[in-house]
């Protein structure tokens, strides 16, 4: 159905491969190449068959040894071989994960590529902790922000929930700018 090969950018979800979608599964368990991230889903890897060319670009905290232009070109040079090739990411390709550079890549490339969402740890994380992000009378809205954002800016409503990805180094930092702007301490 893609005579020219194609990439799918796959959401691999918070981590448990329980909660990768059965449209990424079914892309894995048809894909000749398949682009790994640091913080995508590892255990599928076993389920892949033996032939399937895995590229590891893992990108570390402040250590990107594969930078992002490099891992476009991986997915357009596999592409054009005629490939399926499967680009799994941690959580959804669309929440900082840079899945938006590349689609526009592959697209000027004139690369067909499809995207399936994942589930994105700044729901998934919340919510197997028992906390929804959204509670009727509690909280009626959120944000999604990475922990380098300037949080001070933020809605300062208690029914607002801040959500912080890659956030733990600057944790304080943060807090410390929330409560600054207004914020409840004791949020």
């Amino acid at each position: 159905h893609h005579p020219g090969g194609f990439v799918a950018l796959v959401g691999g979800g918070p981590g448990d491969p329980g909660l990768l979608t059965s449209r990424g599964r079914r892309l894995l368990a048809e894909a000749d190449v398949v682009v790994i991230d640091r913080l995508a889903p590892r255990t599928v890897l076993a389920e892949l068959a033996p032939d399937v060319e895995v590229i590891d670009v893992g990108k570390m905290p402040d250590h990107h040894p594969i930078p992002q232009e490099e891992i476009n070109e991986i997915l357009i040079d596999r592409a054009k071989e005629g490939k399926i090739v499967v680009r799994l990411k941690g959580g959804d390709p669309y929440v900082f994960g840079r899945g938006g550079e590349e689609l526009i890549a592959c697209r000027k490339a004139g690369i067909d590529v499809e995207v399936v969402p994942g589930v994105t740890s700044a729901i998934a994380v919340a919510a197997s902790a028992g906390i929804p992000v959204t509670h009727r009378g509690v909280a009626n809205g959120f944000s999604v922000v990475t922990g380098h954002a300037e949080v001070r800016d933020l809605p300062h409503d208690r029914a607002h929930t801040v959500i912080l990805l890659m956030g733990v180094t600057r944790l304080r930092d943060a807090a410390a700018q929330l409560i600054h702007s207004g914020h409840d301490t004791a949020t």
